[in-house]
């Protein structure tokens, strides 16, 4: 073994190799950096270019790409605030305090060592157990896969917030936005209300930058300033690989739950990211400091979201299941290449398995490099006023989300939860708690499904579901010791809040809100309750939970005591109260809305123009020339992503009517 793992290095260390998996590594970097496109659609562009080439190349390619997307997306996450993709969404908590500190470098630093050292660590495990992994996983039946499933979903416990029953309602409203579609059991359709789009369910894009980006686009414009007043990386690059050292066991930590995660199809980045740092916080010292700056709230995440890509490459080259969504590409990938994934791969085919985990390591080391080198000109971009960065993020985040399904619901299902987001935001519900829902939901009910039908309910009884679910209810009782809110920071269960004086008009904001996340609940229930029983079942008792967590929280936030732990509202107690020059609320929302609404009328493309005129010139209140010139640049960069991904804009009202050239059709 150890010749044939020797061999493969030495066919990889060539001229041609390495120059294809450094077009890889350059490619990923540029999807990684713009938020929201992620390994999907960067491995979808290179595609085309499979055909006829050698497949140690190939390979290569592909593995660069997939393996550095999870590195480079931390820019984004940490300098703007904007998660670069579903796998840095935590990373979002401690690395943007750490920027708007003046720490960006010190943030970043210890991101990029961490990456590159998960990126290795799943690298040795793939290298480990790619013989003896095949009748690992294969122990693992759908019992224990749902429990693994319930695992992730006892990280709510950690990520609930002060008020546990509105972290548990979240997550119950996000279980059943996650059972939208086709039920598992049956293929009835759910809670689609006639309209088509909701067919296939709400793509996991569309929901991650709904809840995650436009609130946090919504908070930056409203203080018309750049995001931060400090130096673009300051000091501190010594000081973050001092930070990753002090960490390290954290950081392998999370790496072995990263790989674990990684391997079991279903589950991969969506939710590695916060079950590594829900870890984080359950097991670190002094925790009062995660969600204000801390290094360990960067380590954790960005070590497990790296390590992952070792972990999804196992089942896909070891069974030909996808241990993720970006796996589901390089499988087709492998099958272009002329590649059978199955048993040969750790037989015959061995030195390309060996190829793929030797890729899979520089491609780390050569990914972390890189964006070392170019985390100073990025960082630049803290310091420009963000109105004048707002319209190019509001366009990336529209352009990644009707990537999708390439549709205009998608973009009119991102502004609906961008609001949605912002009003979870200003009252402290945990949206974390709600995204892991919507994740796990269609895992656990698959699951549940097949479990009952090969064990009947006979499955609890299976040691790998007891000791799953130990496992499980350990992690509950450490998340009811330590929470974290929406914002990362750790708080006590009985912790109150110095909440503003006020009397009874000032709650019925808070109110209002939690009846609205009732009734999506009920909604949820008087749908499942007209499907048949085997689809009505997991909707149902989920609703049930959600709908007796809300009746729990109605009369806390209707009677409970001034500075109760479910009182919150940002307009009233939130930092920016009482500071000059901060705008409202919906500012963002209402611009976003009405590029949206736009487009529906006169088509992506055109409608974008227009919004940068009007956004930059009304707005940002920028010169004619400025607006001409970004206005050009961001209508020209837009349809080159467009072109290179074959990708046709949603059309509105208007193409109906005339015959328009592409993009305008």
């Amino acid at each position: 073994m150890a010749d044939t793992l020797l061999a493969a290095l030495s066919a990889l260390m060539t001229f041609e190799h390495l120059l294809y998996m450094l077009v890889g590594v350059s490619v990923g970097l540029v999807i990684g950096v713009i938020p929201g496109l992620g390994g999907i659609a960067g491995l979808s562009l290179l595609m085309p270019f499979l055909y006829g080439m050698d497949e140690i190349s190939a390979l290569a390619m592909l593995i660069g790409l997939v393996a550095v997307i999870p590195t480079s997306d931390t820019f984004s996450s940490v300098l703007m605030g904007i998660p670069g993709s579903s796998a840095s969404q935590a990373t979002v908590l401690d690395g943007f305090p750490l920027a708007r500190q003046g720490q960006a470098a010190r943030a970043l630093s210890a991101a990029f060592i961490s990456s590159m050292f998960g990126g290795l660590f799943g690298a040795i495990v793939l290298t480990g157990f790619v013989v003896i992994a095949r009748p690992l996983i294969l122990m693992f039946g759908s019992a224990e896969l749902f429990m693994l499933a319930l695992f992730g979903l006892s990280m709510v416990a950690v990520l609930a917030g002060r008020s546990l029953p509105k972290g548990l309602a979240a997550c119950a409203v996000g279980l059943l936005l996650g059972s939208i579609g086709g039920a598992p059991a049956t293929g009835e359709f759910r809670m689609t209300f006639g309209l088509g789009y909701l067919y296939d369910g709400i793509p996991l894009v569309v929901v991650g930058l709904g809840l995650f980006a436009i609130p946090e686009i919504s908070d930056l414009l409203r203080k018309n300033a750049a995001i931060s007043d400090r130096p673009a990386l300051g000091a501190g690059w010594i000081m973050g690989l001092r930070d990753w050292y002090r960490n390290i066991w954290l950081s392998i930590r999370c790496s072995g739950m990263g790989c674990m995660i990684g391997a079991i199809p279903g589950l991969g980045g969506s939710v590695v990211d916060w079950i590594a740092y829900g870890h984080a916080v359950q097991t670190c010292k002094n925790p009062e400091t995660f969600g204000k700056g801390d290094p360990r709230g960067v380590v954790a995440p960005e070590s497990a979201n790296n390590a992952m890509q070792g972990g999804a490459l196992l089942p896909t080259m070891l069974f030909g299941i996808p241990g993720s969504g970006s796996m589901a590409v390089f499988l087709g990938g492998m099958v272009l290449l002329g590649i059978e994934p199955g048993p040969a791969m750790v037989t015959t085919n061995l030195d390309v398995t060996y190829s793929v985990i030797w890729s899979l390591a520089l491609a780390n080391v050569m990914g972390a490099g890189i964006c070392l080198m170019l985390a100073l000109p990025i960082s630049k971009l803290t310091q420009i006023r963000f109105p004048l960065l707002a319209p190019f993020m509001i366009a990336l985040i529209c352009f990644a989300a009707f990537q999708a399904t390439r549709d205009i619901g998608d973009l009119m299902a991102l502004i609906s939860l961008g609001v949605l987001g912002i009003l979870m935001k200003r009252f402290a519900w945990p949206r974390p708690a709600m995204l892991i829902g919507y994740v796990l939901a269609p895992q656990a009910e698959t699951y549940l499904y097949q479990a009952l039908q090969f064990y009947d309910w006979g499955f609890v009884t299976r040691p790998g579901v007891i000791i799953i679910g130990l496992l499980a209810l350990a992690s509950v009782l450490f998340g009811l010791r330590k929470r974290v809110d929406d914002t990362g920071h750790v708080v006590a269960a009985s912790d109150d809040v110095a909440e503003h004086e006020g009397g009874w008009a000032t709650r019925l904001p808070q109110i209002a809100f939690g009846i609205l996340m009732l009734g999506l609940l009920g909604l949820g229930l008087h749908d499942a309750l007209g499907q048949s029983q085997l689809a009505l079942v997991f909707p149902a008792s989920v609703a049930v939970v959600g709908l007796a967590m809300g009746l729990w929280l109605l009369p806390e936030l209707i009677g409970g005591h001034r500075g109760h732990v479910a009182h919150y509202d940002s307009e009233r107690d939130g930092a920016h109260v009482g500071q000059s020059g901060i705008g409202g609320l919906w500012d963002g929302a209402l611009w976003i809305g009405g590029l949206v609404v736009v487009s529906a009328l006169i088509g992506f493309y055109l409608a974008m123009i227009g919004f940068f005129l009007a956004f930059l010139r009304l707005r940002a209140r920028a010169t004619w020339l400025q607006t001409a010139l970004m206005t050009a640049a961001a209508a020209a960069f837009i349809l080159l992503i467009a072109k290179m991904l074959a990708l046709n804009f949603p059309s509105g009202v208007l193409q109906s009517y005339l015959d328009l050239p592409w993009p305008f059709r």
